[in-house]
């Protein structure tokens, strides 16, 4: 089964049990770290801070239906985790809710001169972001190579 087909079935098993326990499904990865599979699911509250106990709950339910659906060949370890203050923001979603806030963004290849930007998020579209640091600088989206959150959200 290709990636982005896995991690999609996963999202859908995994959605209605994080809104049911009244979680934000953040992220989901899957991924081979030191010759082992790994499947993180990223979760978010509206109120307060992710605890290990949020992060207990959603394991236990999403290990079962896991374990019955079996949508993974192999060994793996399903991790459970807040996205943490210096989130990744991955969809248009995520640019979307943290405009105004600082956010780091690394690039492809050089952009304008620089390997990456810090800055105010201004503006978020589907073919662009546009960060400010001493100047408003429009970023395409095919050159950012990762974008994350600075500091406290």
């Amino acid at each position: 089964m290709k990636k982005d087909v896995l991690i999609q079935k996963i999202e859908e098993l995994v959605r209605p049990i994080t809104s049911e326990l009244s979680y934000e499904l953040y992220y989901v990865e899957y991924i081979k770290e030191n010759g082992d599979f790994y499947l993180r699911i990223y979760i978010d509250k509206e109120e307060g801070r992710i605890s290990l106990n949020d992060c207990e709950a959603v394991s236990r339910r999403v290990s079962d239906i896991l374990d019955k659906e079996d949508p993974i060949e192999g060994a793996y370890y399903l991790e459970v985790s807040s996205p943490g203050l210096n989130r990744g923001l991955y969809t248009e979603e995520h640019f979307k809710k943290f405009i105004g806030k600082e956010v780091l963004i690394r690039f492809t290849s050089s952009f304008n001169g620089m390997k990456s930007i810090k800055g105010i998020l201004k503006a978020s579209e589907e073919e662009f972001v546009i960060v400010e640091d001493e100047n408003e600088v429009k970023i395409p989206r095919d050159k950012i190579k990762s974008a994350n959150l600075e500091g406290e959200i």
